[in-house]
């Protein structure tokens, strides 16, 4: 590999005299033939050990990349996708999967790396890994071996950085991942409850990877290896680091600094809505933050997306597919099971919804695999000898988006103060399924295939768009079993104005052509809503509304969701400052345990356990006209409900001492009408008695 490294340094950009940057992208993403013809890629999982360099004549690591997931290495794992890129870029990458972050030398098991550390949390965010809403410790951990918890710390990103440190003072270290990417500028910490500094400067580490990542990581490892220091490094697309003065900084735009975002949070508002109004790759700008007038964090504009056959070519590296054969004994990954049989056909969500960070991290511009590279990595899952012939899913964020919203995106990017599908479509919205469909049959056709689901969810508003009825029949002939999972997330148009989401209406007016189009094919299929309570401008009033709304459909669902702070989204930003960043109106925050735990109960009104909650929510709302025994009560009176289990009981035993006292009569005559007594006629009675008792 050495004779190969130097002769990859001869063909470097820095030697044609030209312009790095430019030049650099167009020699690490254009060409890929040049490189691939002197990297000597083997099928087998990457190094985790120096026994595994050693196999692969290794003395030396270009990056050891240090993650809170177990190793799995398949392209729906950040870890597998980023080391793959490098390593069809010429550089050799060893992964220390889940150190022990109490030991600094369990970060120097593969030897100190020639160029430099990566560092991610993993797939999750750590801390929305480890902790619930309530912010409850999870039992369990679908990212690590036998899906045991405990296996990461907090804040992992930070922990890991800071271990490196310690260990090595000045060799570089970039983090990514979306628990980097989202707190890659001062952000609103749910669990501590404080606002909290760029994560690049908690952690020590020299640079971020924000965003997806192919584009940049590259550039980053060319950059390094031709001999830039990593301080120099600071003009590449997708990345922020550190500066001590805005000497080299040109067409920047300041953000509040820290400190007035921490006195004030109507300054931590405006920064946010400075950021969400930069996250577009064409029209984005150059952020600064300054952090008490001696250090700043720069982020640069963020990278352009893949083009398909930049997407193709990632999909298309010699991924193993599964995780490392060394946690077999331990049970394996748990997480592998709902991926390993599915296919992702984008990225990037041009829906916008204000509670998901999708526009911060994989942005707002569609991007799609071929059918060809699809079909491909297709024809790997159904010959496995696990495949039981059901793919699991094909989409990705949203899986009936399969081309960007509109032709203008190609150039200018996506619309800074608008968005593609609220409050209604645009009218430049390019509504279309028939290259999804196509894929779809494509898929349905592979030998081996009994069925092809649609788990990632369907946009139904866009659906709704699609006036031809061809998607909709197709989806319910053969992509639902039985159920179809949608998410209207609530049915106050106040709340889903401050969710991005259309107002129920056109939720309403998609359940009226799925249940037309399911009785058109003669199929009994159902729609599964996922609700979100508690959220921003959802008061007590709101979440009645739903629980009637909800009885009027006679449906109870099993599981709720609390609205989750995370970092970098406007309902974030509206929770933490109980004000909307895009208008500086205020919002309605439901922030006490106690008030979120009712909202809860009354989506899930008829459970038992929800009884005194819900009581107490309705008397609070002042809909004390919902408890009572007419058909549209949530709840029935407490005190009348035991006065009549007493009446009923007592009206039990009486009958009980009347049967007993009837059975004693007719065992003492031993007939009925001159007939011996079978005892049919009673266990009959019995068992209509008892029928009874279960419809009531």
């Amino acid at each position: 590999m050495k004779d190969e490294k130097e002769g990859k340094n001869n063909m470097h950009p820095k030697h044609t005299g030209a312009c790095y940057p430019f030049l650099l992208l167009h020699y690490v993403m254009k060409q890929p033939e040049l490189i691939e013809s002197r990297v000597r890629m083997q099928r087998d999982f990457l190094p985790i050990s120096t026994l595994d360099m050693e196999k692969r004549g290794w003395s030396q690591c270009d990056f050891v990349f240090v993650t809170g997931d177990a190793y799995v290495d398949h392209p729906s794992f950040g870890t597998a996708v980023i080391s793959r890129v490098l390593e069809s870029h010429g550089f050799k990458v060893g992964i220390i999967p889940q150190p022990d972050w109490k030991d600094a030398e369990s970060i120097s098991i593969l030897g100190v790396p020639r160029l430099g550390f990566l560092v991610s949390s993993g797939n999750m965010d750590s801390m929305v890994n480890h902790y619930s809403v309530a912010k409850k410790r999870r039992q369990t951990d679908a990212y690590s071996p036998g899906g045991k918890m405990g296996l990461r710390p907090d804040h992992a990103t930070v922990v890991y950085c800071n271990l490196i440190r310690k260990k090595y003072k000045n060799i570089p270290i970039i983090i990514g991942g979306i628990e980097a990417s989202l707190r890659r500028l001062a952000h609103y910490d749910y669990w501590s409850d404080k606002v909290k500094r760029s994560i690049l400067l908690d952690s020590q580490a020299d640079l971020i990877s924000y965003g997806m990542g192919e584009h940049s990581i590259v550039q980053i490892a060319e950059a390094l290896d031709s001999g830039l220091d990593i301080k120099d490094i600071t003009f590449i697309d997708g990345t922020v680091y550190k500066a001590k003065s805005l000497d080299s900084v040109y067409d920047a735009v300041m953000l509040p600094s820290f400190e007035s975002i921490l006195e004030s949070k109507r300054e931590f508002a405006k920064s946010f809505n400075i950021q969400y109004n930069n996250t577009d790759p064409y029209s984005g700008k150059r952020l600064v933050e300054a952090y008490g007038g001696k250090e700043y964090v720069v982020q640069n504009p963020p990278a352009k997306p893949l083009t398909q056959s930049e997407m193709d070519r990632v999909y298309s590296l010699p991924y193993m597919r599964d995780y490392h054969p060394s946690y077999e004994e331990a049970g394996g990954i748990p997480a592998i099971q709902e991926v390993k049989f599915s296919l992702v056909s984008n990225r990037g969500c041009f829906g916008g919804c204000n509670y998901c960070a999708l526009t911060f991290h994989q942005g707002r511009i569609l991007q799609t695999r071929s059918h060809e590279s699809i079909i491909s990595e297709a024809n790997q899952l159904i010959w496995d000898k696990d495949f039981k012939g059901y793919i699991h899913d094909v989409g990705g964020p949203t899986a009936n988006f399969r081309h960007i919203a509109c032709e203008k995106q190609k150039a200018k990017g996506a619309c800074v103060n608008k968005q593609c599908l609220y409050p209604s479509p645009c009218k430049n919205l390019k509504v279309d399924h028939k290259d999804y469909m196509e894929l779809l049959r494509k898929l349905r056709n592979l030998p081996n295939v009994k069925k092809v689901f649609i788990r990632s969810g369907i946009r139904f508003d866009y659906l709704m768009a699609d006036k031809d009825d061809k998607f909709i029949e197709e989806l319910c002939e053969h992509h639902v079993s039985g159920q179809l999972k949608v998410a209207p997330e609530h049915i106050s148009d106040s709340v889903l104005s401050l969710m991005g989401k259309p107002e129920n209406a056109v939720y309403e007016k998609f359940q009226e052509r799925y249940k037309r189009t399911n009785a058109k094919l003669g199929k009994k299929q159902y729609i599964v809503p996922y609700l979100i309570s508690s959220h921003p401008g959802s008061t007590l009033k709101e979440a009645v509304e739903l629980a009637e709304y909800l009885r009027d459909l006679g449906y109870m669902p099993e599981q709720v969701q609390d609205f989750y702070p995370t970092p970098s989204t406007i309902s974030t930003c509206m929770y933490y400052t109980g004000l909307d960043p895009r208008t500086m109106k205020e919002v309605y925050v439901p922030k006490l345990p106690h008030e979120k735990a009712m909202q809860r109960a009354l989506i899930q009104y008829r459970n038992p356990k929800n009884y005194e909650l819900v009581v107490e929510a309705l008397k609070k709302a002042g809909r004390t006209d919902l408890i009572g025994f007419d058909k549209k009560c949530l709840v029935r009176p407490r005190q009348l409900s035991k006065e009549k289990q007493a009446i009923t009981k007592s009206g039990h035993n009486f009958a009980k001492a009347q049967g007993s006292a009837a059975k004693a009569v007719k065992k003492a005559s031993g007939t009925r009408k001159g007939r011996p007594s079978s005892g049919h006629s009673n266990k009959k009675q019995q068992g209509s008695q008892a029928r009874s008792r279960k419809v009531r």
